[in-house]
């Protein structure tokens, strides 16, 4: 089966099949490395980016870019399909297997519940959390303004995810499991990566470093 359609006919497909291989359970032990990925765009490019850090001193060990063809249109909710080949080929070209990686995007609350981070943590075989700036789907409540609070979102009649605030008074992030581990473990693990900014430090580094080749190498001649 092509796991990267470029219709989202097909695309719908394949979400409802590795749908049903997520699994949300406990993390068996605490990670050592966990690994941040984004990914900034080119004229006909993805250029990923996995950014691997070290706990509990949340320490950079190293980074690597992973690119793939810009052949899958923008369609919210089919994350995964347009930037998920580039993730996974960052993630494969580290020398060490991250024990959990953050997406900014969303694990299970979603539509299908298979966000980009449940996706390609299927695809990978390793625990997966979203962490996205935005809300999806379902619905919560404002949680309070202190350093981990967090409220529930609610899809469906079940609990997918948490508005969580990492910052005093700052606007909360979207925290879901994505793959191989549960909530609470999610929220844990997020808050112990978040170093006085919004989003954890894994994925900022991505974030800023995805953007960063994206631009030297779409301005370099080829």
């Amino acid at each position: 089966m092509d796991l990267w359609p470029k219709d989202l006919g097909r695309a719908r497909k394949i979400q409802e099949l590795l749908s049903k291989k997520v699994k949300i359970v406990p993390l068996h032990s605490d990670p050592k490395y966990v690994c941040g990925l984004d990914a900034a765009y080119g004229r006909a490019s993805v250029y990923g980016c996995a950014s691997l850090f070290e706990l509990p001193e949340i320490a950079p060990v190293e980074d690597c870019i992973g690119t793939a063809p810009l052949d899958f249109p923008y369609v919210p909710s089919f994350l995964g399909f347009r930037e998920g080949r580039a993730l996974i080929k960052a993630v494969k070209g580290l020398r060490r297997r991250p024990d959990v990686i953050l997406f900014d995007g969303h694990g299970i609350a979603h539509p299908s519940f298979l966000g980009i981070a449940s996706h390609i943590g299927v695809l990978l075989g390793i625990p997966s959390i979203g962490c996205a700036k935005e809300n999806l789907v379902g619905a919560y409540m404002e949680p309070g303004q202190d350093e981990g609070s967090h409220s529930p979102i609610v899809h469906g009649e079940r609990i997918v995810g948490v508005a969580l605030r990492t910052r005093l008074r700052v606007r909360p992030i979207f925290v879901s499991p994505g793959h191989l581990v549960d909530l609470p473990c999610s929220i844990e693990l997020i808050l112990k990566c978040t170093k006085g900014y919004r989003l954890p430090e894994p994925i900022r580094r991505a974030h800023r470093l995805s953007k960063i080749y994206a631009s030297k190498f779409e301005a370099s001649p080829r």
